[in-house]
């Protein structure tokens, strides 16, 4: 008999999927106690990865990429701030997501540079508006467009020399 997900490994799954961060997702689907170490437990569970594969296969790489730029303008700087004051002895267990350039002048000190977070909201922003308006991607109409060429079968129909 198949053991079934509880609704907190469920919400776990969602939000891994989404964020791909296991501490934040075990985080947020109620494990407050040690959620990294959570995260990576339930990732080792067959049935975990299972359904995480389930939820994936049914995002396209635009939902992805929305979850990404969601992520950049809303995400914590907790993690980036504990790195400034001098939390280097567990790195790895950081979320840096944030971060897109760390610097370490001769001098002494750091800098921490952040994604932008206006630039992300806007990208955000287009990408909804291209999932309303129900148009695609530009270079993906080129793309179609390429192929039904090349497979002689237009998508008006006639080969005409506008189209090439």
């Amino acid at each position: 008999m198949e053991e079934k997900l509880s609704k907190k490994e469920q919400d776990f799954c969602r939000y891994y999927v989404h964020l791909r961060s296991p501490r934040e997702a075990a985080a947020l689907a109620g494990w407050l106690l040690l959620p990294e170490r959570c995260g990576e437990k339930l990732l080792e569970k067959k049935k975990i990865r299972d359904e995480i594969s389930r939820l994936e296969a049914q995002q396209d790489g635009f939902r992805l990429a929305k979850a990404g730029f969601r992520r950049l303008a809303f995400g914590s700087v907790a993690d980036a701030i504990r790195l400034l004051d001098g939390e280097r002895d567990n790195i790895d267990g950081l979320d840096l997501f944030m971060v897109s350039d760390i610097k370490i002048p001769k001098g002494g000190g750091m800098e921490i540079k952040f994604f932008d977070r206006q630039k992300a909201l806007e990208s955000l922003a287009s990408m909804e508006n291209l999932a309303d308006n129900g148009s695609s991607l530009p270079f993906y109409n080129a793309l179609e467009k390429s192929a039904s060429l090349v497979s002689g079968t237009p998508e008006n129909g006639s080969l005409e020399e506008a189209d090439l």
